[in-house]
């Protein structure tokens, strides 16, 4: 089961370099306190509808591996922790960082570290020192995870 998750982490991350194309961002800086992220990437509070969008593309994140409350979405991923009650396990700060770097939490996850870009293997050429999603992508996933 172990050798499986490499190819298959491969496959989402070679799909998403396919998919979103190469994003020109710089960083913003983050502090980690304990087992999260509390300030929000871009000094303001993400937008719901829009995380909710970004879950939901299959071309580039959560739903892939995850499934969740979402009946209209068809062949919801099943390689993850269902995101359903997602707002009641984790808090916003916890959501942040593992969508940050999930890598801090399980070194062996599979799930990409989607504002990150060092430090990485197997990173798809269009990615090579960019991050997946951009700060404010993040916090409008974030924000919706925490409604769940």
């Amino acid at each position: 089961m172990a050798r499986a998750s490499v190819p298959i982490a491969a496959l989402i991350v070679t799909s998403l370099a396919l998919a979103c194309g190469a994003r020109a961002e710089e960083l913003a800086p983050y502090t980690i306190i304990g087992d999260g992220i509390p300030e929000s990437l871009t000094g303001a509070p993400g937008d719901a509808v829009r995380g909710r969008a970004l879950v939901l593309a299959r071309t580039t994140t959560c739903i892939l591996c995850h499934s969740g409350p979402f009946p209209e979405t068809q062949f919801q991923g099943d390689l993850a922790p269902d995101l359903t009650g997602a707002g009641n396990r984790w808090t916003a700060s916890q959501l942040r960082l593992r969508l940050v770097d999930a890598s801090r939490f399980n070194p062996q996850t599979i799930m990409p570290s989607y504002y990150r870009n060092d430090g990485l293997v197997r990173v798809g050429r269009n990615f090579a020192g960019k991050p997946i999603l951009s700060a404010i992508e993040i916090e409008d996933i974030v924000a919706y995870l925490a409604t769940l």
